[in-house]
Parts: C-alpha cells; sequence; structure tokens
C-alpha cells in the first residue's frame, strides 16, 4: 500500500495539458517597477577587490557645526528658570553635586538625580537628532 502510494502519478484532467499560455502578455504600469535581475552582493564584493560596503564611508557624516549648535540649542532653552524657580540645568548640575557629597555610595533609586538626568540627557539627544537630521537636510538639498 505504502510502495503503491510512493510512486509518481498523474493528476487526471492535467496530464496532457500546458500550464502556460499560448502567448505571453506583459503589462506595464507607473506602479509597478520594472522587473530588474537580482545582483548577488558577494559577486560584486569581488569585482571590487574583495572589499564589500553596503553603507557610504562616511555614514554619519559628522560635523561639529551641529554638535556646537545643538549643545548650545539645548543648554540655552534647558537654563530658563520654569520648575519653581529653577532650571532643568540647575537642578541637573545640583543634583550631581549633591551626589558628589557622599562620593562612594551611589545615588539611592529614589533620588531625583535620576529624574533630572534622564530629563536633560534625553532632550539633548533629541535636540542633536533634529539638529543633524535639520543641517543635514538643508545642506544636502531634502527641503
Amino acid at each position: 500500500m505504502a510502495a503503491t502510494m510512493a510512486t509518481a502519478s498523474t493528476v487526471v484532467g492535467l496530464g496532457n495539458s500546458t500550464l502556460s499560455s499560448p502567448r505571453r502578455v506583459n503589462l506595464t504600469s507607473g506602479f509597478v517597477k520594472s522587473q530588474v535581475t537580482p545582483r548577488n552582493p558577494l559577486r560584486l564584493a569581488q569585482s571590487s577587490g574583495g572589499k564589500f560596503r553596503c553603507f557610504q564611508r562616511d555614514w554619519l557624516r559628522k560635523d561639529l557645526n551641529v554638535i556646537g549648535f545643538g549643545l548650545i540649542g539645548w543648554i540655552a532653552p534647558s537654563s530658563i528658570p520654569v520648575i519653581n524657580g529653577d532650571s532643568l540645568t540647575g537642578l541637573f548640575f545640583q543634583s550631581i553635586g549633591a551626589e558628589l557629597a557622599h562620593f562612594p555610595t551611589p545615588p539611592a533609586i529614589s533620588s531625583q538625580f535620576w529624574l533630572w538626568l534622564v530629563t536633560w540627557h534625553l532632550g539633548l539627544f533629541l535636540t542633536l537628532t533634529f539638529g543633524q537630521i535639520g543641517f543635514k537636510g538643508r545642506t544636502e538639498n531634502y527641503f
């Protein structure tokens, strides 16, 4: 029984017919890209001396203007005294001083230091990220 199941058999109704149509119709559209033969990246790497790079050499495209203006752009608004007459930068630096007063002991989990640390650095990194996007977008004519 198992030997008869393993043998190849034809499906009734498809034994003599072909599944391809006699003429091929190519449909084109502005929304569908043309078919391109895929390239093997390993073969391309061998053609360039064995080195394969997915990214540009200077992928970060760092610019010291962005770092300088981003740092100034974050320190200036975070130094405005809006939190009970204190600024975010002032509160952060005061908490650093208070924690350094008992230096070998680390800050407690309930210390305000962690709130000011996370808030201040989150704002700094967001400012630097948006500064990088804006500055490079402007220099490369994205907008």
